[in-house]
């Protein structure tokens, strides 16, 4: 039973090539949208942004406000 002969310079641009297209998928999952796509997902971004610092207490008011009953306890 021999061994399978191979050549290694095909091999090597072989194993380059599949190298060369797993980095070529990766960008086009990357890079590969349209500007619509884009566009809906850094609207998506500034939306939740919005909602996010919407729901944020305001300090100044919550500073000024008394925080005990200590005034009605006295009269």
């Amino acid at each position: 039973m021999p061994a399978e002969i191979i050549n290694l310079r095909q091999a090597k641009k072989a194993r380059a090539r599949a190298a060369k297209e797993a980095d070529a998928a990766a960008n086009r999952a990357k890079f590969g949208r349209t500007k619509a796509e884009r566009q809906v997902t850094q609207a998506e971004i500034a939306m939740d942004a919005k909602r996010l610092d919407s729901h944020k207490r305001d300090q100044n008011q919550t500073a000024s406000k008394p925080t005990s009953n200590t005034d009605d306890a006295d009269k």
